[in-house]
């Protein structure tokens, strides 16, 4: 693809917004200016998912064209709760030393799409770094560039005045915290999924006002189906970038039919024009589950490598398509330091539900099988004595084999 065209696919594909316009930006990329530029991750997680992976394709295609990319960790941010997409206050906030540790392994997860090794390498910044430094009169003067009136027009605020719940001031602050990043770093454009539109355009009216120089907003599209559900999370489980790949392939598999295409634009580097050949197969009446194959495929290569896609793809034919059991060796064996549990505690214990609340959920809503058969009385016992092992199976694509097994003592 030549360069005029990758600019191209730059400003329109899986791009929702970008202010002032694309015409002003697409002006500035034709002078042939290399633009520093960032998207910024909270980690309120340990995972980046699929849902993240829009982002960081766009992140791709700026590095590709020479701009300079920076991956920024909100380590201060994260300490406000970003309160995007939340309908009430959060009940919990993390320190920076939590946040901290939750990035552990963000950079080796978006390293699975872009570059921080090599020629343009990505740069990875902190904004723990400059936020925990503030004085108060440098939060006073970052205040000072906006109104109480301001704020309170954000959407999600104004939803929550309709139905009578709190606004925490903490979340008051995010905004403005994420606006002095962009003054911090003296960056030239911002990018960050429609739901931060209020949040850039802040950074935005700061770089005006603090340093009269223009800063680009490029909003990208969230991934949701045609309910408005998000795509990030499936069964309970996120789809995380760094899932073992036959999970991951089967987590793509599971999605719905109607999120196909949007996730070849958004999450692939397949070209304009095969992607809407796809969708005009589709629209034609010929089966999805052959594209969605394709795209678990691209996904799972792009992730890991074509040999580990093949096999991902190989083995859900294998165990989902012809209805059958994966081989014994390829299910993981965990030891249970208890002969007789319940179903809901074996759930837990095998590391298939996170705690017994949710193991609850899981039976109650047949989300568990015992011996590929379905159980849904949450205290349904199991017994393990005599060298038995049990075959669990959460949903589609996670088995487990349990027996019983004393803890090791140190």
């Amino acid at each position: 693809m030549d360069k005029t065209k990758k600019v191209e696919e730059l400003l329109t594909r899986g791009v929702s917004a970008i202010y002032p316009g694309r015409e002003a930006l697409e002006k500035v990329l034709k002078s042939g200016k290399k633009l520093k530029l960032y998207q910024g991750f909270d980690p309120t997680g340990i995972k980046l998912h699929v849902g993240h992976l829009v982002g960081l394709m766009k992140l791709k295609q700026w590095q590709e064209l020479g701009h300079e990319v920076i991956f920024l960790i909100g380590d201060g941010t994260g300490q406000a709760g970003d309160p995007s997409g939340k309908t009430r206050a959060r009940e919990k906030y993390l320190s920076n030393e939590e946040l901290r540790k939750n990035a552990k392994d963000y950079v080796m997860q978006a390293g699975r799409v872009v570059k921080f090794e090599g020629k343009n390498a990505a740069k990875i910044l902190y904004n723990g770094d400059w936020l925990n430094k503030l004085t108060l009169v440098d939060i006073f003067k970052i205040a000072d560039n906006f109104t109480l009136q301001q704020l309170g027009e954000r959407d999600l605020f104004v939803e929550r005045k309709k139905k009578g719940e709190e606004i925490n001031m903490r979340e008051f602050f995010y905004p403005m915290l994420q606006a002095y990043d962009s003054v911090a770093m003296g960056v030239d454009l911002e990018l960050g999924g429609e739901d931060q539109i209020f949040n850039m355009l802040c950074g935005r009216t700061l770089m005006k006002r603090m340093f009269n120089r223009e800063k680009f907003v490029m909003a990208t599209p969230l991934l949701t189906d045609s309910s408005g559900k998000k795509i990030g999370k499936t069964e309970g489980n996120v789809i995380a970038l760094d899932a073992e790949p036959n999970d991951f392939y089967g987590m793509i598999m599971s999605l719905s039919d109607d999120v196909i295409i949007k996730c070849f634009e958004c999450l692939t580097d397949l070209e304009t024009g095969e992607v809407r050949e796809i969708e005009s197969e589709i629209k034609a009446g010929k089966n999805p589950m052959i594209f969605k194959r394709r795209l678990a495929y691209e996904l799972t290569r792009m992730l890991n490598s074509k040999e580990e896609a093949k096999e991902a793809g190989e083995n859900f034919e294998k165990v989902f398509s012809k209805r059958e059991l994966p081989e014994e060796d390829d299910v993981e064996l965990v030891s249970i330091d208890k002969e007789n549990l319940t179903i809901t505690e074996a759930t837990v214990a095998s590391g298939l539900a996170p705690s017994m609340s949710e193991g609850r959920r899981l039976v109650l809503g047949n989300g568990i099988k015992i011996n590929n058969e379905v159980v849904s009385d949450p205290n349904y016992p199991i017994d393990l004595t005599d060298e038995r092992e049990v075959l669990l199976r959460r949903g589609k694509i996670n088995f487990v084999r349990i027996k019983y097994g004393p803890k090791e003592k140190n």
